[in-house]
């Protein structure tokens, strides 16, 4: 025979003090953070990825291009340590690499756009090489073949081995003063700008990840529109997220200047 006889149902006693306050404290923490960040959207529509094809040149460099620009300007000539986001998607749970925009080529065209001495021609020859190396460097790290998560599988490593290493204490300790991602305009079919622009969003992407640094998001709609979110905190003394980005739109005027003959023919 079993016993059928119901058990008496327990009155809990729950504790939530400990997690009351666990709560209140990270929600001061995330209300801090959020009264902290310099967020400034710009929607830039002078032009879009269609002028910029048109110009036989990667719109996605071209964009890379005019942030190195930017910066260079907001910081009176001085160039930093840049991320942009690759997918992997080419593996099996393939996530992300990293690309390094700022090569030999591109400094060396940011330096021309500056100097009066460089002319247009000069420019635009040096601007189609710092977007063809930058093209390569995008695709290396979607083949798998960038170099900053081998560095960081090498760093897992050492700390497994208890392995000091100065070389990726130092490499991977380096500030990125710019944080860059572009997000993707297409996820769904209904995300067409000229067929529902009532369901286009401005998108978003990575915040600064330093102090003294932006983070850019930017999103290409369409033929005509790109727009950037642009970040930094308001705690730092050195940036202005609204500055960085009226400096963006400078840029990329200040480059499409150099294909002015072309684009009207």
């Amino acid at each position: 025979m079993h016993n059928t006889q119901k058990k008496i149902p327990i009155s809990l006693s729950l504790s939530l003090s400990q997690a009351v306050s666990r709560i209140e404290v990270e929600l001061a923490t995330a209300q801090a953070s959020i009264a902290n960040l310099d967020l400034y959207v710009l929607h830039h529509d002078m032009f879009g990825k269609g002028v910029i094809k048109r110009m036989g040149i990667s719109p996605d460099g071209f964009i890379q291009m005019a942030l190195q620009l930017a910066y260079y300007k907001d910081t009176g000539g001085s160039f930093c340590l840049t991320y942009e986001a690759s997918m992997t998607m080419l593996f099996l749970e393939g996530r992300t690499e990293t690309v390094r925009p700022v090569t030999v080529e591109s400094t060396t065209f940011i330096r021309a756009m500056c100097n009066p001495d460089s002319d247009d021609k000069e420019r635009k020859q040096l601007l189609q090489k710092a977007v063809d190396k930058h093209s390569l460097l995008y695709k290396l790290a979607m083949a798998g073949k960038g170099m900053d998560r081998h560095l960081f599988c090498l760093y897992v490593i050492s700390k497994y081995l208890k392995i000091e290493s100065p070389f990726l204490a130092k490499v991977l300790g380096e500030p990125w003063r710019l944080s860059t991602s572009q997000t993707p305009a297409q996820q769904t079919g209904k995300l067409d700008y000229n067929n529902n622009p009532e369901l286009i969003s401005p998108g978003g992407g990575f915040g600064p990840v330093t102090e003294k640094g932006y983070g850019v998001s930017y999103i290409i709609q369409g033929d005509y529109h790109i727009y950037f979110h642009v970040s930094s905190f308001k705690s730092a003394l050195n940036t202005d997220s609204a500055r960085f980005a009226n400096l963006i739109k400078e840029s990329m005027s200040d480059m499409r200047e150099l294909f002015l003959d072309s684009l009207q023919k």
